[in-house]
């Protein structure tokens, strides 16, 4: 008892109130002016005192942790099951279980010239290449959606289905790691499969490999590619601990040969530059020992990100947008992860300055803050650039609610935005906005997940998709007249998320609109981790390990 008193006494708006009261016995302010204006300063004070009370009790409390998974959208169970469908509808090799009608078999003599069977893997977008650089950070992103909201996927029965596409990714990649220094980056010739517009079913094109090696240096495929592998080790660790060991020793062997052997693989092989030119191998470098420490929790790891390879690469201070070309972003989220919810303080003042640029990123994405980016389009979306937007937006969308959930696991209140406080539903809602508008609500009124809503692109730009599974035998020559057809696709590549609207929010649905029509594998990893962090309310987030 004596104990609440002090902490009373001990605010000095009661001892305000305390002094005002103690005048009143004064004689010189019993006239009824001198109680009048005793009153109003003692309303004034208790005022104050409520309002600072309120805000201390409120205003500043952490948002309730969550617990297991909630209450189940049915919107975003839909929408996640169709994310899942497209990694079947892009698989390549000798299909099992195949779900989609309109796919069979293909690739099946893929890496054949190097003795390799690099028949699995999945195919990047509408084309039939395989390009390792986006496709090492499908299984990286898909790798985090598991790990973070395993248990959301699992409520709505599509967690083995994550872990089948991501295996059958790294499975790929583990044969592409032909040799320590040596990884295949690359099955098809990009020039001379874009001169066919075919089946991946009926190919007759030539598809020659490409590689990186001590010789000719793709640091940033290699990094990325080790960040796939550590992350899926994770994955898998319980599950299956001996494939998981396999993809942590090609996952710590890569790293080394992306560290020591440094240069970029657009210089290395200028061929390969049109498509996927790479900006820096910095960030990958970072994001490799960022997923390889949490592999391991060999702290070598943490000190080479946050030390002076960190100096160096990170540019913190400074957001980005999250893509598969740039994971700065993504770094920093993963990595405040670990001061926000390790089992120890951090003495590593890279770490606290990870974190603070990731809350820099975060600010820039909610549209009250007073930095918010000005790169949304008038219905709201995130808007970067013409050219497959969309993967910026979910991308942006996905780190929202990863670090919302941290926030609300580590009991972190508030996140400071130049003095002014956003909650983590904050965030969240921010999250929920980006989705909300590729899935309809939009000024098109429009959905742009192909199979989700009555109204959704009928001309995807998709080989597979728009020629006819029983047609008679289309080859590279004579398939073009069905990508320059008025009829829309007759196979709905479900779950393919298109590039996305205009920075004026307009789509043209055509099938040769390959800037704005045509999906990625790697924006569907996106677009899974963000639905499986929304298909339920808020959960606590796990350990790793």
């Amino acid at each position: 008892m004596g104990g609440g008193c002090l902490i009373m006494d001990s605010n000095p708006m009661m001892f305000k109130v305390k002094r005002v009261l103690r005048m009143l016995s004064r004689p010189r302010l019993k006239d009824w002016f001198g109680w009048f204006l005793v009153m109003v300063i003692v309303a004034v004070v208790l005022s104050a005192v409520v309002i600072t009370f309120e805000d201390g009790l409120f205003g500043h409390q952490p948002e309730p942790v969550p617990g297991p998974p909630g209450e189940i959208d049915p919107r975003y169970a839909e929408a996640l099951n169709l994310g899942m469908m497209f990694f079947n509808v892009q698989k390549s090799g000798k299909l099992v279980n195949n779900t989609i009608p309109w796919r069979g078999d293909s690739g099946l003599k893929d890496g054949s010239e190097a003795n390799l069977d690099l028949s699995k893997g999945m195919y990047d977008a509408g084309d039939h290449i395989k390009f390792g650089f986006p496709l090492a950070f499908t299984a990286t992103v898909l790798s985090w959606g598991i790990l973070e909201y395993g248990d959301r996927m699992q409520a709505v029965n599509q967690l083995d289905s994550a872990k089948g596409s991501l295996k059958w990714i790294t499975d790929y990649l583990i044969v592409a790691h032909a040799a320590k220094n040596v990884l295949y980056i690359q099955v098809g010739d990009a020039y001379l499969d874009h001169k066919c517009w075919d089946r991946p079913e009926n190919m007759t094109d030539y598809r020659p490999l490409v590689q990186i090696n001590a010789s000719k240096p793709g640091t940033e495929v290699a990094a990325e590619t080790a960040a796939a592998l550590a992350s899926a080790s994770i994955v898998f660790k319980k599950s299956d601990p001996a494939y998981s060991d396999e993809l942590l020793l090609h996952a710590k062997q890569l790293f080394r040969f992306a560290n020591r052997y440094r240069g970029s693989y657009t210089d290395s092989i200028p061929q390969v530059e049109t498509y996927y030119k790479s900006s820096g191998y910095g960030d990958e470098l970072l994001w490799a020992a960022s997923w390889l420490y949490h592999a391991t929790g060999d702290e070598f790891y943490l000190e080479y990100a946050t030390g002076d390879i960190g100096e160096i690469y990170a540019n913190w201070g400074n957001p980005s947008w999250f893509c598969w070309d740039d994971k700065l972003a993504g770094t920093q989220v993963l990595l405040s992860r670990v001061s926000l919810l390790g089992n120890r303080k951090s003495n590593l003042k890279g770490l606290h300055k990870y974190r603070k640029t990731a809350e820099t990123v975060m600010c820039g994405l909610l549209p009250s803050s007073p930095t918010a980016t000005n790169s949304r389009t008038p219905g709201g979306l995130i808007w970067i650039n013409e050219w497959n937007n969309l993967q910026h937006s979910i991308g942006s969308a996905f780190l929202a609610a990863v670090y919302s959930d941290y926030m609300l696991t580590s009991r972190t209140a508030r996140l400071n935005c130049n003095g002014v406080l956003h909650k983590p539903s904050d965030l969240r809602n921010f999250a929920i906005s980006q989705i909300e508008y590729v899935l309809g609500d939009n000024p098109m009124n429009m959905s742009y997940l192909v199979g989700f809503g009555d109204n959704y692109p009928g001309y995807v730009h998709h080989r597979g998709a728009s020629i006819p599974a029983d047609s008679a035998y289309c080859t590279c020559d004579n398939g073009w007249k069905w990508l320059f057809s008025t009829k829309r696709n007759p196979n709905i590549a479900y779950g393919a998320l298109v590039g996305g609207p205009f920075l004026n929010d307009t789509y043209i649905d055509s099938r040769n609109n390959s800037m704005q029509a045509e999906p990625t594998t790697y924006n569907g990893a996106v677009l899974v981790g963000l639905l499986s962090s929304l298909v339920t309310s808020s959960s606590l987030v796990s350990s790793f390990s």
